[in-house]
């Protein structure tokens, strides 16, 4: 299933992202944590659509890219999805190896099915990624435009 939306302003593309986060509940997988991979270049609105995401789901804190600390943990708190605890935002940016994120606990991470985690610049780390996941591509259109591609892949196709 392959969904496109057209997002003008970063105000509409934390809106989607917001969107996208109430209708999480429907997602879980009982088994493992839900995973969404998000693709795109640098200034995509890949973290713009995440501090959506977070706000959707009852985040707190303020959401800014983990580039440097790779990986960020936060407690959902909204009232009405109550099957996930975490959130964890994951940037693979530095990351130049799959295998380097299995030694921060991301195996751990995804058998958990209470958590849901966002990780920028997926494809860097394809190999180590569960199959059946979200995928959100950004592209760039113009200064304040996106197009993004939403995906729902099973068994990597």
């Amino acid at each position: 299933m392959k969904k496109i939306f057209l997002t003008k302003s970063s105000t509409q593309t934390k809106k989607l992202g917001e969107s996208f986060a109430k209708n999480i509940s429907k997602r879980s997988l009982a088994k493992r944590a839900v995973v969404f991979g998000l693709i795109g270049d640098l200034g995509g609105g890949k973290t713009t659509f995440l501090q959506g995401f977070a706000k959707g789901l009852g985040v707190k804190e303020k959401i800014l890219s983990p580039t440097f600390v790779i990986m960020k943990k936060f407690k959902i708190n909204h009232l009405t999805i109550k099957q996930f605890s975490h959130f964890y935002h994951i940037d693979c940016y530095r990351i130049e190896k799959p295998k380097e994120i299995l030694g921060l606990g991301f195996k751990k991470i995804i058998f958990n099915p209470q958590n849901i985690i966002a990780v920028e610049w997926a494809d860097r780390i394809r190999k180590v990624m569960p199959k059946d996941i979200t995928t959100l591509k950004f592209e760039f259109i113009n200064k304040n435009a996106r197009k993004i591609v939403v995906e729902l892949k099973k068994n990597g196709k």
